[in-house]
């Protein structure tokens, strides 16, 4: 209230249109937990079974798998079709589904397309693997992660219809 009657009085400037979409982006970035969890999430619906399905169904056990560089990246990018599918169909994963976060464009703040899915991925897999990438979030004020960045592209929360 104190904001209205200062401007009102001429002592502050309103706020232009481009501070208010840079406020904007800076209330609706999902928490750093909550994406975490939602990760977390997708492990255990999404990678868990695959996982097992390619060591017990596929292989003959876990020795064999630990042994197959093929079978853990074709597990990788099992996960990462159906991780973009998610993403393309509805822009939510069962995690993000599940803590009511969504997968956005920045700049049009619509679902992402198919080239941008496969750059989220591959740019997540490249983060997980520097290890330093991972904790960007932690360092940046907007909460982006690398895949972020270099997408341009945002996880926010959702209102519960």
């Amino acid at each position: 209230m104190n904001r209205w009657r200062d401007i009102k009085a001429g002592k502050k400037e309103p706020l232009n249109e481009e501070s208010k979409n840079n406020n904007l982006n800076s209330n609706i970035c999902t928490s750093i937990p909550a994406r975490i969890k939602a990760f977390i999430v997708d492990m255990f619906m999404i990678m868990m079974p695959l996982a097992y399905a390619t060591t017990y169904v596929f292989m003959n056990g876990k020795d064999d798998f630990q042994g197959s560089q093929e079978a853990r990246w074709g597990l990788s990018i099992i996960y990462g079709l159906i991780i973009i599918v998610f993403w393309i169909a509805k822009g939510q994963t069962p995690g993000l589904k599940a803590y009511s976060l969504k997968l956005i464009d920045e700049k049009t703040r619509e679902k992402i397309s198919f080239p941008k899915a496969i750059l989220r991925y591959l740019s997540f897999i490249f983060a997980a693997t520097t290890i330093v990438l991972t904790f960007l979030p932690f360092f940046r004020k907007d909460k982006k992660t690398f895949q972020d960045l270099v997408t341009n592209t945002l996880v926010i929360k959702i209102q519960k219809k």
